[in-house]
C-alpha cells in the first residue's frame, strides 16, 4: 500500500499545474455566480488531467473547507444561518462521508493489475454518481427555465413550491423540532435521512450542495438565503471531516489543494459580483449548460474505465481519443461558461458607470450655475 500511494500522485510540471490554477478560477467564477462550490466542474477537471478520482476528491474537499469558512462567515453575519439545524445535519453527514471514504478507497485498491489501470474502479464509481447527480440537477434547472418548476401554481418564480414540505408537514413523525432561525419545524428521521445523504455525496464527488440546499428549501421549506447559508456552514465541517479522513488515508495531495486557491480566491469574487448585476434566469440557464457539458465531458471517459476493469472489449489505443474529447469538453464547457459571464459582468459594470456619469453631470452643472 505504501509503494502504491507513493506513485499515487500525478507529476505535476508548470502545464499541468496552469491547468489546475485554471480549473480553481473556473471553479471560483461558478461558485460566486451560481451559489454552489463549483466542485461539479474542478474534481472532474483534475481527473481529465491525468488525476486519479479518489484524489481529486480528497484534494477538492479539503479546498472546499476553507471556501465555505469564509461563505459561512459572510452570510453568518446577514443572520442568515441556522446553526442548530446545521448541527442536526452533521449527526448523519459525518456518517455518509465516513461511508463514502471506505467505498471510495475500497474501489481504489481494487483496480486493474497494472499502475495504469489502478483506481479505475473508482474512476468509474466517481464518474458514474457524477452523470447520475449532475444529469438530475441540469434536467431540473431547464425544467424550472421553461416554467414547468420552481414557483408556486399561480405565481411562476414568486418562491419555490412548498408541495413537499407541507406533505412532510402532515405527516407529523415525532420529534418534531423547531429551528428558530430557518422558523421551521421539521422530523428528526427527515434530518437524520437528509444529512446522511448530504455527507455521502460530498465525500463521493466533493459536491454536497446539490442534495443539501434544495432539501432545505423544498423538503424543509425553508427560505432560500438561510438555505445556502445554513449549508455552507455545514460544508466547512463537511469539509473538514472529509479532508481528515481522505489525508488520513493518504489521499489528500496539498499541491493541489494551493493551486486550485490560487485560481479560485479570484475567480469567487468576479462571480459574486455577477450575481448582483445579471438576471437570474440568464444565471440558471449557463448553469444547466455548463452542468450538461459536464455530463457529457464525465460519460466520455467512462468506456476508458470499463476497459481498464476488463469489463468493455475496446483497443487500448482509443484511450487517448476519448479522454481528450472528455476533456476538450469539460475545458470548452468552463472556459465558454466563464467568458459569458465574464462577458455580462464587464457589460453590467460599463452600464453602471455610464449611468453614474450621466447622474453626476447635471449635479456638477447644478453646482457651477450656483457659484
Amino acid at each position: 500500500m505504501e509503494h502504491l500511494l507513493s506513485e499515487l500522485f500525478v507529476q505535476l510540471d508548470i502545464y499541468s499545474a496552469i491547468q489546475v490554477v485554471l480549473l480553481g478560477f473556473i471553479g471560483g467564477v461558478l461558485s460566486g455566480f451560481i451559489g454552489s462550490g463549483g466542485a461539479f466542474f474542478m474534481t472532474p477537471g483534475m481527473m481529465n488531467i491525468g488525476v486519479q478520482g479518489v484524489v481529486a476528491v480528497a484534494s477538492n474537499i479539503t479546498h472546499k473547507f476553507g471556501k465555505a469558512m469564509v461563505g459561512s462567515h459572510k452570510h453568518g453575519e446577514m443572520g442568515n444561518v441556522d446553526k442548530k439545524l446545521a448541527m442536526f445535519l452533521l449527526i448523519t453527514a459525518a456518517a455518509g462521508i465516513r461511508l463514502a471514504v471506505w467505498l471510495s478507497s475500497l474501489l481504489f485498491e481494487s483496480g486493474g493489475d497494472s499502475h495504469a489501470d489502478k483506481g479505475a474502479g473508482a474512476n468509474l464509481y466517481i464518474s458514474l454518481v457524477f452523470v447520475g447527480i449532475l444529469t438530475a440537477v441540469a434536467l431540473s434547472m431547464v425544467r424550472d427555465l421553461r416554467g414547468g418548476g420552481g414557483g408556486n401554481e399561480e405565481g411562476g418564480d414568486s418562491g419555490p413550491s412548498r408541495k413537499i414540505a407541507d406533505a412532510l408537514g402532515r405527516l407529523n413523525l415525532p420529534p418534531m423540532i423547531y429551528f428558530k432561525v430557518a422558523d421551521v419545524k421539521v422530523s428528526l428521521w427527515i434530518l437524520l435521512l437528509v444529512g446522511l445523504a448530504t455527507g455521502y455525496l460530498a465525500g463521493t464527488i466533493g459536491v454536497g450542495g446539490f442534495i443539501g440546499v434544495p432539501a432545505m428549501i423544498y423538503v424543509f421549506g425553508i427560505p432560500t438565503a438561510v438555505a445556502a447559508g445554513t449549508e455552507l456552514y455545514l460544508a466547512m465541517f463537511m469539509g473538514a471531516f472529509g479532508a481528515l479522513n481522505y489525508a488520513w488515508a493518504g489521499y489528500v495531495d496539498i499541491r493541489l489543494t494551493l493551486l486550485l486557491y490560487l485560481g479560485s480566491l479570484v475567480g469567487v469574487h468576479l462571480g459574486v459580483y455577477g450575481v448582483k448585476v445579471v438576471n437570474e434566469r440568464y444565471i440558471r440557464m449557463v448553469t444547466a449548460v455548463i452542468i450538461l457539458l459536464c455530463v457529457v465531458s464525465r460519460a466520455l471517459a467512462v468506456p476508458v474505465y470499463l476497459r481498464q476493469l476488463d469489463i468493455l472489449a475496446m483497443s487500448a489505443a482509443l484511450d487517448p481519443w476519448f479522454n481528450g474529447a472528455s476533456k476538450v469538453m469539460l475545458f470548452g464547457s468552463g472556459i465558454g461558461g466563464t467568458a459569458i459571464i465574464l462577458y455580462q459582468v464587464t457589460r453590467a459594470y460599463r452600464q453602471r458607470r455610464r449611468l453614474k456619469s450621466s447622474l453626476a453631470e447635471p449635479r456638477t452643472a447644478t453646482q457651477a450655475v450656483q457659484v
